[in-house]
């Protein structure tokens, strides 16, 4: 899918790859062969469908930029020849001229994701484009602080988890995109580790239901 100057491509699961002269990638896991090598790849906490080492292999090059929440720098250490770079929720940094700010996503009542373990999800910033990456995480009182970036004339897409069990449910899910707010909201996290199609479906119809404009991505 093109936005402006950006290719955003859905890889399975949570994963996604971003190109707009640069190659970035949002935790690849189940990779296809022949993508092309990163220049970025972005890691939202350490389970092993968003830091899968064999995944995170086939897609480096030399200096390739690993940006990890604190939890998976032992697993990137045994990568070599790559430029780990440790963030944490709250942060904003650049790489490359690329943007990127961490936001906190956990849990309220599950165990799968502690908001003491500080993992997160990614504010991705281009010009005239805002990419949030929600990462593994239920609806949240920090998704209202989000709200602002379709206001400043932004394209602004929301990646949105659906498949239940550890993250939002559909209806989970279209409630925060209706929080949120974006131009545009993509079902993820389904049809591998948890969730279904039906789930992508659903929440396609619910946002629509509350003027949210969604899409499912086909998988590349």
């Amino acid at each position: 899918m093109r936005i402006g100057k950006i290719e955003l491509k859905w890889l399975g699961n949570s994963g996604f790859l971003i190109t707009n002269g640069k190659v970035i990638y949002i935790d690849p896991y189940n990779l296809s062969s022949n993508l092309p090598k990163a220049d970025i790849i972005l890691v939202t906490h350490g389970h092993h469908d968003h830091c899968s080492l064999v995944d995170i292999e086939k897609i480096i090059k030399k200096g390739t930029i690993v940006v990890v929440s604190p939890d998976c720098q032992s697993k990137i250490t045994r990568v070599e020849d790559v430029n780990m770079q440790i963030i944490e929720a709250g942060d904003e940094l650049t790489f490359q001229g690329t943007r990127v700010q961490a936001i906190p996503a956990y849990n309220h009542e599950k165990e799968f994701h502690l908001k003491s373990e500080g993992w997160m999800g990614f504010i991705v910033k281009f010009e005239n484009i805002v990419i949030y990456h929600a990462g593994d995480t239920d609806k949240i009182p920090e998704m209202e602080k989000l709200t602002g970036y379709g206001k400043q004339g932004n394209e602004f897409i929301a990646l949105l988890p659906v498949g239940g069990n550890y993250t939002m449910n559909a209806d989970e899910a279209a409630e925060a995109a209706r929080i949120i707010n974006p131009t545009l909201v993509i079902p993820m996290h389904y049809g591998a580790v948890a969730g279904s199609e039906k789930d992508a479906d659903d929440f396609v119809k619910l946002c629509s239901e509350l003027g949210v404009r969604a899409m499912k991505m086909e998988k590349e």
